[in-house]
């Protein structure tokens, strides 16, 4: 517990000291996207040397036994799929930023309303969204996630909705689906077991976290099959 303790200070005092640069990194888009994800890299280093929590990514093979598992490939980073991932703990959301080439997620409207990282999560082109305007509010989102994967950015959805523990199976929000048929995209499904090193609350364990890449299903899979694809070597 004393670690993880430790941790915690040495985080807040990270984001603290990170604060006023990324004020600066404001002046331009290219300076603040720097700024965040070099932040984010920090965090994975102070959980690797404070926390003792490594990670390694995992992408699925492209051929078993001479046949291909999808005949187009099944991965896809270059902003023509949807990244559906498991969320459990910051660390996958930094693994994630920091992995995908301009990438961003959907987050919840109050997050920018942050001092200072909610001006860089705007400025960095992450997409808010009010969860009490439905359906009106799913149109206008669709149209602002377009314009941004037309402009090359790759999108990255929770479609849980929020943080799960281990061993907890949360059912996935429809607007996932609503998303993937109105863009026509294909869904990228990615698992993790960060949340058995980093949890949501108490103790942090040492150890190596994994995130996996799991193969691609078309944009008009169902959330079941989109909910055991994540779920499949998730904790």
């Amino acid at each position: 517990m004393f670690r993880t303790i430790i941790f915690k200070l040495v985080l807040a005092l990270h984001f603290i000291l990170w604060a006023p640069i990324l004020l600066v990194g404001l002046i331009s888009d290219r300076i603040n996207r720097f700024f965040v994800l070099t932040c984010a890299s920090g965090v994975l280093f102070l959980a690797r040397v404070v926390a003792g929590i490594k990670y390694e990514i995992h992408y699925p093979p492209h051929e078993e036994n001479g046949v291909p598992v999808a005949p187009n490939g099944n991965i896809r980073l270059d902003g023509k799929s949807i990244i559906a991932a498991k969320h459990m703990s910051i660390l996958e959301i930094a693994v994630l930023s920091t992995h995908i080439r301009n990438s961003f997620f959907i987050i919840k409207r109050e997050l920018l309303w942050i001092p200072i990282y909610g001006w860089a999560f705007w400025r960095m082109g992450l997409q808010p969204v009010n969860r009490a305007r439905g359906a009106t509010n799913m149109q206008k989102l669709t149209h602002a996630v377009a314009k941004k994967i037309m402009d090359g950015k790759v999108l990255i959805i929770f479609p849980e909705g929020t943080r799960v523990k281990p061993g907890q199976t949360v059912k996935l929000k429809r607007g996932l689906l609503f998303l993937a048929h109105e863009l026509k995209l294909p869904i990228l499904p990615v698992g993790t077991d960060a949340g058995k090193y980093w949890p949501k609350h108490g103790r942090m364990h040492s150890g190596t976290a994994h995130v996996w890449f799991e193969p691609v299903l078309p944009c008009n899979a169902s959330l079941d099959e989109i909910s055991a694809a994540i779920n499949r070597h998730s904790a």
